[in-house]
Formats: C-alpha cells, sequence, structure tokens
C-alpha cells in the first residue's frame, strides 16, 4: 500500500512523506507521487511508533480487579485463581483489548508473556501489530512438568511461523523461583542455536534475591550467566535488585534490560531500577501487565522513568526528554531487532502522528518535552503499523466490539 502524509512536522520542517509498503521512499517539501491512501497532516508531527518492552497482554481482563492489596495476596487470592480459569478465546479477546489500547497509545510493538500462546498471537496478526510473543515457561522444578513445557515450546516455535510476520515466538522463563536449572539451561541452547530472544522476569524482587542466594549462593545475574543464559539474545525485566556486580555482568554479556517504573511502584517492591549503574546497558521501557499497571501508556511510563532517574541521582539533567523519547523507540527497536527506527528515506518504521493542537502540547517550545513531562497516549491521532494504517483520527476499525466483548468476558471470568 502507498501512503502519503501531507503537510506533516517533521524535525520542525513541514514536509511530506511518502511510504511504500511500510518502506520511506520520499521525504520531501512537496511530493506527487500517487498514493493509496493520503493523510492531512496538517497541525499534526510525525514520530516513529513506541515499542512496549514487557507485557502480559490479556491482563487488561483483569484491570482493577484486586488493586492496593499485599503481592502475595494479590496473587495467590485473586490473579492466579482468575488466571487458572482463563481459554484461548478469553486470551484473544484481553490480548485485542490490549493491542487496542495500545494502538490508541502509539505503541505498536510489544514483547509479551502469557498463556494460551496462540490466542495472543491471533489478536496480535488481526490487529496488525507486531508482537515479540512468549508462553509462560514454568516448571516448579518438577522433572515431568519441565518435559511438557519444553514440548510445548518447541511446538510454539514451529507453528509460530504461520503469523509471520506479525508475530515473532520468543522464549518466556517466567524467573528464577519458578523455573529449574535444567529448564534454564535448555532455554539458552535453544535460543542460542534457534538465535531467538529470551524474555525472563530478573531481579524484580528482594525475595527473588534471597531464593537465588539461598539456593545457588550467588544473585539470579550471576547464577543466569554461570549457566549460560546470557547473552545478546537476554532481555531481563524489572531490575529493580540489580548490584554494580550484576551490571558489569549484564555489559560483559551484551544482555538487555527493560525497566517498568509504574508497575513496581504500585506493587512497592521496594527499590528502584538502578538507573546509575546500568550505564552501557541497552534499555527500554515496558508497562507489564493491566492488572498491576491499569494500563498501557508509554508516554506515561516515560515520564514516570524520567523523574525517578531525576530523583534519586539527585541530578535534574539525568535522562532528559530526548534521551528518554529515544529509549523507547530507537534503542527498543535495536534490542527488538526491529532495524533503524528512525523516521528517514529508505527505512521502514511505524509511524504516529501527534495532534499539536491538544492543550498541553501548546506553547511548543520543545516537542519531546512536551510529550514526555506534559502528555499522555491521548494525544496520539494516527497509527500506521508496517505499512496499513491501523488508527485515523483516534478510531480504530472495530473497536467497538472489542470493547464489549472483552467487558462480557471479564466479568463471566470473574463470576465461573
Amino acid at each position: 500500500m502507498k501512503i502519503l502524509i501531507k503537510d506533516v512536522l517533521l524535525e520542525n520542517k513541514t514536509r511530506d512523506i511518502f511510504l511504500n509498503n511500510g518502506r520511506i521512499e520520499v521525504i520531501s517539501d512537496r511530493c506527487t507521487l500517487a498514493a493509496d491512501k493520503i493523510i492531512d497532516g496538517s497541525g499534526k508531527a510525525a514520530f516513529p511508533s513506541f515499542i512496549n518492552g514487557h507485557t502480559h497482554a490479556a491482563m487488561t481482563l483483569m484491570r482493577g480487579y484486586g488493586d492496593d492489596m499485599p503481592l502475595k495476596e494479590w496473587l495467590e487470592e485473586k490473579i492466579w485463581p482468575l488466571e487458572a480459569k482463563l481459554t484461548e478465546e478469553d486470551v484473544y479477546w484481553g490480548s485485542k483489548l490490549a493491542c487496542l489500547e495500545m494502538i490508541k497509545n502509539g505503541i505498536t510493538v510489544f514483547n509479551d508473556m502469557y498463556w494460551h500462546w496462540e490466542g495472543t498471537a491471533r489478536a496480535v496478526m488481526d490487529m496488525g501489530i507486531r508482537g515479540f510473543i512468549s508462553a509462560v515457561f514454568i516448571d516448579m522444578f518438577d522433572r515431568k512438568r519441565a518435559e511438557r513445557q519444553r514440548e510445548e515450546n518447541i511446538r510454539l516455535f514451529e507453528i509460530s511461523k504461520k503469523y509471520r510476520p506479525y508475530v515473532h515466538f520468543t522464549l518466556g522463563p517466567h524467573a528464577i523461583y519458578t523455573v529449574s536449572e535444567e529448564s534454564l539451561r535448555w532455554a539458552g541452547e535453544f535460543s542460542e542455536k534457534n538465535d531467538i530472544l529470551i524474555h525472563m522476569h530478573l531481579s524484580e524482587t528482594k525475595e527473588e534475591t534471597d531464593f537465588s542466594i539461598n539456593r545457588y549462593r550467588m544473585t539470579p545475574t550471576r547464577f543466569l550467566n554461570e549457566i549460560g543464559l546470557l547473552s545478546e539474545r537476554f532481555i531481563g525485566c524489572h531490575g529493580c535488585m540489580l548490584n554494580e556486580g550484576d551490571c558489569d555482568i549484564m555489559r560483559k554479556t551484551k544482555a538487555k534490560l527493560v525497566h517498568v517504573p509504574v508497575s513496581n511502584l504500585k506493587l512497592s517492591v521496594g527499590r528502584a531500577f538502578p538507573i546509575v549503574h546500568v550505564a552501557g546497558i541497552p534499555f527500554c521501557f515496558g508497562t507489564d501487565g493491566c492488572a498491576s499497571n491499569n494500563h498501557l501508556d508509554i508516554i506515561e511510563t516515560m515520564k514516570f522513568a524520567s523523574l525517578l532517574a531525576k530523583f534519586f541521582t539527585k541530578i535534574p539533567t539525568f535522562m532528559p526528554a530526548r534521551v528518554t523519547f529515544e529509549k523507547a523507540t530507537e534503542e527498543a527497536a535495536r534490542i527488538f531487532r526491529l532495524g533503524e527506527w528512525k523516521i528517514e528515506e529508505g527505512l521502514s518504521p511505524d509511524i504516529i502522528l501527534i495532534d499539536l493542537n491538544r492543550a498541553e502540547m501548546v506553547p511548543n517550545f520543545d516537542i519531546y518535552s512536551d510529550i514526555v513531562y506534559a502528555s499522555n497516549g491521548s494525544i496520539v491521532d494516527t497509527v500506521i503499523s508496517m505499512g496499513r494504517v491501523v488508527m485515523e483520527k483516534r478510531y480504530v476499525p472495530g473497536e467497538e466490539e472489542i470493547i464489549e466483548k472483552a467487558r462480557l468476558i471479564a466479568h463471566d471470568l470473574v463470576r465461573r
């Protein structure tokens, strides 16, 4: 599909942008090439789309269910009993709602770990965005369960090919306290053999660190390095309890991180992402699931991340707005192997148009400052994913059915 965006602000200049099947072919003052779709970009600014580095998409069905509870009680009394009742169809509609919400917030790529893998994969393909999707790998140190989990992941890896280019299969060992050493070693070998990413919770809580030290006599990061799991394919999420030595290991192994500030604050994990120690480690941002964050807005997440960095370092210039923005776009794209995520000729980023006539975007002295500090996802007007317009004038085709269906399923799930 050929798309022409007319009179849009790009790096402080009004330009036309011509895309052919998602690839930017022309950026000029005035483009006269014929297009299948013309978008009026006046009063809007063009940017590469946002990337959500850590989600449990179908947990949109649990938004607001059991809030303001201690973590252990919340999991054992609310979340786990509900998840035990989920079907693939539930996950499909919960994930469609998540995709809808992310599109509305300018997110076209997300990294997910959840149950009923194909439910999420189908939703991603139907919504026309990209998902790096892992099945939850948990064996609870049980050998038979571990064998079943490995077989299931091999099966999902094979069938994932039918969902390309929308879905990228990843491995999702949940955490060191739910996955045996043998299974973690297998995940590392499978990842290396097939060159696929590993998506894992890492050093999220003190309890996790205590478990690792008691069982393995070392921190989670050092343990994962000892068994060969850390590499440029490893993406560790949260990282709140990482120490300086852990970060040195992450740098040496070229592993990556995802900063999840809103969820970590809400669940009171007790410590913030160690921003001072992570220099040299590529990291992006994640929202987590809607049960622990309540919504899927990377712009809000960027603000929390930047403000926390300034607060804890006592340096007001730390993580300025543009650097923060680039971590949610360009650096995230490098972490997920998506190529150069910039609006330049010859490149193929997904593109969002931001409404400059929103009150929070005025007077617009610095657009990156306005986005990171003043706004939220509602400033996004139009979204182009993989060369296709998936939202225009804040409307996503079929959104009414998704909202109604997800609402019914969520309430039915609680009653089952």
